[in-house]
């Protein structure tokens, strides 16, 4: 069964049943049916088509966020804002679908001769519950207006926001979204079926590397967006209030759990003082509670394995000679809450400082200098974002080369835009969504050359 569990509460308030195996296969056909027509469309009637979802998402986007807050426990506000972005991606994409899908022409001897994006046929979209809407948008917007249709398979702890997504995706562009509470053996026999193309999967590194074995088996084309244990760089001259503000906004969005959190905070020894201090005033005064509730800064975990895990790791990081700031510790409420936590001095060779922390919990370290920051940054087997906080901005240009991430940010959070591409490198995955290389990465770019007959 998928079942959606308030983890405020800890209660279920709904169940739902697993696809049959006949179900899986009425999924593959209807998106499989829908896919020809839909790569037949016009790129301006592919972007009416996302402008048509977008619209639908912002007309019903308080029931959306009012059901990803109760499945998963993310706070009413940052509900509202993912349904927003959701939109914001799709819109971007309807205006500049045409010019993302023109013709590109490439000089040659030839009468004609260029780059043309072809769809692939159905994409299979693998997806996790931490951002219920914003992961399968930020997936299938690109792979739609390439011409591809999707199959969602969504987290178990979200079926609720699936159906509702799909349902929406349906009323407003019929077969482009097709929701199947697939099991794990079906998602391999899937990734085997002749009708599916391609993988997106954003999830685990365990699990991501089990299903691109899959998908290579069979030659289908995946992007994987993993795990991540990002780095947020502070320098000596940084404008400490605000990389604190940003800290805590980068380590406690979303209770914590996200890929592109910032999770290792690597202070240049001078401001290394200063910047916990405030840092850590910041996260302590953070507002912990029901997440439905407007003032709440900071909701419980999804499940309950996940606050024992992060509550075993911040134990461990202790243990090994962490300092605590603030927090380390489960509230006295029910739910699945874990207070903002800050653990300073945490040394490189603490165990819990090679391991992704997904959930409150911020671990700070200290350096002599910008090159041992950067070498702390590149020393694990993830890489993803990467923030460095310096009113220098020609030495951060300098460093951003050197950092191993598939993104630098200078001077605010890592965040994903629909106009530049989003991804990883090592352990955080392959390929990229979003951008023109979003599109791309759903797509045979196909070669034509066109010769006159003599």
């Amino acid at each position: 069964m998928f079942e959606s569990r308030n983890p405020a509460t800890g209660e279920v308030f709904s169940r739902y049943p697993t696809a049959t195996d006949a179900e899986v296969d009425s999924a593959l056909a209807r998106a499989a049916a829908a896919q020809p027509r839909w790569a037949a469309a016009s790129a301006a009637e592919r972007a009416a088509a996302l402008a048509a979802i977008a619209a639908a998402l912002r007309a019903k986007a308080p029931e959306l966020a009012a059901l990803a807050t109760a499945e998963m426990g993310k706070t009413i506000g940052e509900a509202e804002a993912e349904v927003a972005k959701c939109a914001l991606t799709l819109d971007h994409y309807a205006r500049h679908g045409e010019a993302l899908l023109a013709f590109e022409p490439v000089a040659t001897e030839a009468a004609e001769s260029g780059i043309a994006l072809d769809p692939l046929g159905v994409v299979l979209a693998v997806m996790p519950w931490n951002y219920p809407y914003w992961q399968v948008i930020r997936a299938a917007a690109p792979a739609w207006l390439a011409g591809n249709t999707v199959v969602l398979k969504h987290a178990p702890n979200t079926p609720g926001s699936a159906e509702a997504l799909a349902a929406m995706v349906e009323e407003a562009a019929p077969g482009l979204l097709v929701n199947l509470r697939a099991g794990n053996d079906q998602v391999a026999r899937m990734l085997a079926d002749p009708r599916v193309a391609a993988l997106s999967f954003t999830g685990s590194t365990a699990t991501g590397a089990h299903l691109a074995a899959v998908a290579g088996a069979n030659l289908k084309r995946s992007v994987l967006e993993l795990g991540g244990a990002d780095p947020f760089i502070v320098l000596a001259d940084a404008d400490l209030d605000a990389a604190a503000s940003a800290a805590v906004v980068g380590r406690f969005q979303n209770n914590g759990q996200s890929c592109i959190a910032a999770k290792r905070f690597i202070l240049e020894a001078p401001i290394a003082d200063a910047f916990a201090e405030r840092f850590a005033a910041l996260a302590a005064a953070l507002p912990i509670g029901d997440p439905a509730e407007r003032g709440t800064r900071l909701g419980p975990l999804a499940r309950a394995d996940l606050r024992d895990a992060l509550a075993a790791q911040a134990a461990r990081a202790v243990a090994a000679g962490a300092r605590v700031l603030t927090g380390g510790a489960q509230p006295d409420r029910a739910g699945f809450f874990f207070k903002a936590t800050v653990l300073d001095r945490v040394s490189p060779d603490n165990p819990v400082a090679a391991e992704e922390t997904f959930g409150p919990l911020a671990l700070l370290f200290r350096v002599p200098d910008a090159e041992s920051a950067v070498a702390l940054a590149n020393a694990t087997e993830y890489g993803l974002g990467a923030a460095v906080f310096s009113r220098d901005l020609d030495r951060v240009r300098a460093l951003s080369r050197r950092l191993q991430a598939g993104a630098v940010f200078a001077n605010r959070i890592v965040a994903s835009d629909p106009r530049v591409p989003f991804g990883g490198i090592k352990r955080s995955g392959w390929g990229r969504e979003l951008g023109a290389e979003g599109v791309r990465a759903f797509a045979n770019v196909k070669t034509l050359w066109f010769n006159r007959a003599t």
